[in-house]
Parts: C-alpha cells; structure tokens; sequence
C-alpha cells in the first residue's frame, strides 16, 4: 500500500497509493464490523456455503508458512478472467472492505469512497495499461519550451449527471479544491510545490493554462491520482453527498460504510456502459466476502487482494473464479534509516544483498508475481530499469563485519492485515539467514498495525499499490522530508537528479535521470523490495470484460454474460 494509505486516512498507510497514488490506490484502516449486503443476512453472509466455508478454513493455514511445498504452482490459478463479451444490461455486485463511516464521494478527500469514483468521474489524463499518459478530459496537451506552462484542450460536448456542461472552469476550479487546505487532500503536497491556484487561467470554455511554479515535463502525470478526478465548479459543499460527475455512472444511493448504487448514465460522452447498474455492499472481514462471492450473492471483491491458498479455492467453485491484476501490489520491507542499526548505508545494503528475491516470490506468491529486486518502480513501468546487484550473501557478510554488526539480530513485525505480510516475512528469514542475519518474526495486531508499527518500528512489512507515475512514486516516497517517506531517507543526490528530470523536457534523457534515480533508491536507500504481487480478484463466472490497471478497472465495459 501504503498504502494507500494513499489517500488515506491517518490511521493508515500513504497512497491507492491506494499507495493506491494508485492507484495505489487506496488503503483504509480496518474499521468496525460492518453490514453485509441489504438482501444478503450476515449469517447467509457466513453460511450459506458450507463446503466454501470449511475450504476456506482450511486454506488460511496454507498461508501462514514461509514454504511453497504446500501449494500448487501459480499456473493453478487462472492469469485472466473469463473471456468472451457481456450481455447488455444487468446489475454488477460488488462487495468491499470496510470504510469509515467519515467517507465521502469527494474524490480530492482523504476519505473518499474509493470503489465509486472510477463509476461517478472522469479526470482531464488517466495513465493507459502501457504506463504512458493518455487523454480522458483533455483531448491533448503540450507545454511549452520550457516546461513551466502546460495547456489543455477540454473534449467538447461532455455534460455532468445534473445536465451542466463541461467546460474550463470546472477543470480550473477542481485543481483549486484539492490544493484548498479545507480540503485536505493527500494529492495537495504533491501539487502545492508547482501549482499556484492564482494562476490557472481559462482563455475560453475549452482550454485550461496552467503555469507552474517550476518547470516540470512529466506534470500531467501527475494528475492521473483518482484525487484529481473533476468535479463542478463550486460544489465541494455537495459534492461529498451528490457525486456528481462526467462519468459513465450517476448516483443512485450512498451511505457512508454502507451500501450504495449507481445507474448508466446514457449521455456519458463515451457511451452508454454495458450494465444497467452496479450495487455496492460493505462485507466485514475477506473471508466473509469470498463466502458471499462462492454463494452467488455478490460478483466481484473490491480490494481485497486474495492469498494464494484462498484464490484456488475460489478458482475451483463452479460459481467464481480469478482475474490477475499483473504486479498491481508492491510489498516493501522499510528500514527506517533514522533507527539503528539501519542509519549505516553498509548495512542496508547487506540486508538487501542477503536474500534472495526469487525466494520470497515463491515461498510467498508461489511465483504469482514478479521479483521487485528492491526497485519499487514496477517492471511494466517505462522507466523501469532493470539493472540490479545479484544476490550475495558472502558480500552481506562482508559489509556487516565492516559496520560492527557481525551477528545482527533484528526484529521484523508484521501482521494480518494482508496475507502476504507473514509468508513475505518469513521467507526473508529464512534467506538472509543464510547470510548470517537473524531475524526475529514479530506479530502486531492488524487494527492498529498502520499508527503503532507503520513509520515508527525500524523494520515492518507493508504494501503499496502500483500505478502511480514514475515522477510521483520517486518524489511522494522517496524525496527527503516527504511525509509518506516511510524509511525517512534523505539522500541530496537523490532529490537533485529528480529536480533534474522535472526540468528536462528530452524523453530519452528524462528516463535515464530516472534510471539513475532508481539506481539510488537501490544501492542505497531504506526499502527492501522483494517483490510485486499479482493481484488475485476474485469474479463471477458470469463477469466478462474485467480489465484493472493501477487498482482501477474499466467501469464502462465490464458487465454480465447472460445479464
């Protein structure tokens, strides 16, 4: 996540970003029990499927050891959704984790009901599958020589769910609302340092200026967060309760923590959407929401990321089955750099030269996903460099005995919270004991694991969502002083070259600032990135046309066979 932290609330981790900013998406703390579905009694919720119930009993217990001899290859598990196009019309269902009873449908809040936004808005750029940038609101834009003035040309012929017109000023008026301090948006620290509310300017109803405080090349990336979805001029007042917006869906009924629908909005300036509506219900805990998808009462699980034993389960009913988000999930071992014994860099890199990534994908995913090799910028990135040190225990040796630390002997803490937390901690104890490092495997309670664990012990396990651009991900997480800095490095080097690639306005030589940026990251910063985790979601058999990117799916043209 951190998670999503992103966009988050305070007791949890950074951005979808939830950490994502996902995408990545985007993490909310565990709250209290909540409702199953209207229509669906929460002990139906828990036993209607009997046999479901006792399979996915027993499958927690595959997740809990370090080892894979256990579970089948991840080939067991489908790599994609059904195939085939929808019906027209029908209803999706949608179960989700708890909220706080706080959230709101202003997509620039910290709090905003994450699993709507994609149905209610559209932004001006969203990232494409490929990683580039692509047009959603604005059909096109281009800066000028020097990067500092960036214009947008606006789509023509748009309206809102109240009939209003899309034009400029909504644009000009919702970048405004997320760098308004009220609002409190997790995306205000990322554009505060280049945007001047006071001059964005409008020359007519369908182009937006926007004249940076510093030259940037990569700033429309940075409005592809789902903070910075559109939203009508003057409506922060209401927007939270009307979710009034330019997408493909218009709001039925919301209740905070609660259950909630959408309608097709017929005019959406794309098309109609394949469905006629989608339902959402708030389900308590995982297990409860893979019953409830095994029974046929709900269709997909929103954010909830299934451990491997769980989606085979699942995979193997007659009623459901997986579609892979490909290395949607970035797990991380931080090592506050601030905290001894980690404020040595010798010893950072040892802890990363002494594991081995390809063991932990496969203790931990059984393979379903990608060795990270401690680059957090992911490998279907385009500024993803590849480039790594190999595995080296006896180099891990080496550096330890040089910084004092012969025998280190640390704790690492982890939790329930995501399944993969004790299979990924495990299996790093297991590898770089091989180097000589002893790592003490400490258990925290999930419900408090993001405000007493998170950012305050020196090594924890923790996740974020993917999808965020390049620029974003190396600045939001990684730049000196940053508040979702979770390892607190600061590295002047570092920050230079990122400044150096904001103002750089070649392509090529953009991305091997970048490059060597991640190289920093690598060699030196705090975070062990052992792997990215396909995400395993868990669908009907009846969804078609299921297609995530960056903890976000396509709302318009996923739908039903034989709705």
């Amino acid at each position: 996540m951190p998670p999503s932290t992103s966009p988050f609330s305070s007791a949890s981790p950074p951005p979808s970003a939830s950490p994502s900013t996902s995408g990545a998406a985007p993490r909310t703390a565990p709250a209290a029990a909540a409702p199953a579905p209207a229509g669906i009694p929460r002990r139906s919720v828990l036993t209607t499927a009997a046999a479901a119930v006792a399979a996915l009993g027993g499958s927690a217990a595959l997740t809990g050891c370090s080892g894979a001899a256990s579970a089948s290859p991840s080939r067991a598990v489908p790599t994609r959704g059904p195939a085939g196009r929808p019906d027209r019309g029908g209803t999706l269902r949608i179960a989700r984790p708890p909220a706080s009873d706080a959230e709101t449908l202003d997509p620039a809040s910290a709090l905003s009901a994450y699993e709507y936004l994609g149905a209610l808005y559209n932004r001006l750029v969203r990232i494409a599958p490929d990683g580039t940038v692509a047009p959603d609101l604005a059909e096109s834009w281009e800066p000028d020589a020097k990067a500092v003035t960036w214009t947008f040309r606006l789509r023509r012929g748009v309206t809102f769910h109240d009939g209003r017109a899309f034009t400029s000023a909504d644009a000009a008026y919702t970048l405004r609302h997320i760098l308004d301090k009220a609002t409190a948006s997790p995306q205000a620290p990322v554009l505060s340092p280049l945007v001047d509310p006071g001059r964005l300017r409008t020359p007519d109803a369908h182009t937006l200026v926007v004249s940076l405080k510093s030259p940037h090349a990569e700033f429309p990336s940075l409005l592809t967060h789902y903070n910075c979805y559109v939203v009508p001029e003057g409506s922060a007042g209401s927007i939270g309760r009307t979710g009034i917006g330019t997408g493909p869906f218009r709001l039925a009924s919301f209740t905070a923590a609660g259950p909630g629908r959408v309608t097709a909005y017929a005019d959406h300036w794309a098309g109609r959407p394949v469905l006629d509506a989608i339902d959402f219900y708030t389900v308590a805990d995982m297990q409860a929401r893979s019953n409830a998808l095994l029974a046929g009462q709900v269709d997909l699980l929103s954010q909830t990321n299934l451990d491997f034993a769980t989606a085979r389960v699942v995979a193997a009913s007659d009623r459901a089955t997986i579609a892979r988000a490909e290395n949607a999930q970035w797990y991380v071992l931080p090592m506050l750099t601030t905290e001894k014994p980690f404020t040595d860099p010798r010893v950072r890199q040892a802890m990363k030269l002494a594991y081995d990534p390809a063991h932990i994908l496969k203790a931990a995913l059984q393979g379903a996903g990608t060795a990270g090799w401690d680059n957090p910028v992911p490998p279907n990135d385009p500024a993803h460099i590849a480039a790594h040190p190999a595995h080296d225990p006896e180099k891990a040796r080496h550096l330890l005995k040089r910084a004092g630390h012969e025998r280190l002997a640390v704790d690492l803490y982890t939790s329930s919270y995501d399944p993969i937390f004790t299979p990924m901690a495990l299996a790093y104890q297991e590898s770089a004991g091989r180097a000589g490092i002893r790592i003490r495997v400490k258990t925290a309670a999930a419900d408090s694991y993001y405000t007493q664990i998170w950012m305050k012990k020196p090594l924890m396990a923790t996740y974020w969502y993917t999808g965020r651009p390049v620029d974003q991900l190396l600045n939001q997480v990684f730049r000196g002083g940053s508040s979702y800095n979770e390892t607190a490095w600061s590295d002047k080097e570092f920050d230079a070259l990122l400044d150096r690639a904001r103002r750089e306005t070649d392509e090529g030589r953009r991305r091997e600032l970048y490059g060597q940026a991640q190289t920093l990251v690598v060699e030196r910063g705090g975070a062990i990135t052992p792997m990215f985790a396909d995400r395993l979601v868990g669908i009907s058999r009846k969804v078609r046309g299921y297609a995530e990117h960056g903890f976000e799916f396509d709302y318009l043209h996923i739908g039903l066979k034989g709705a």
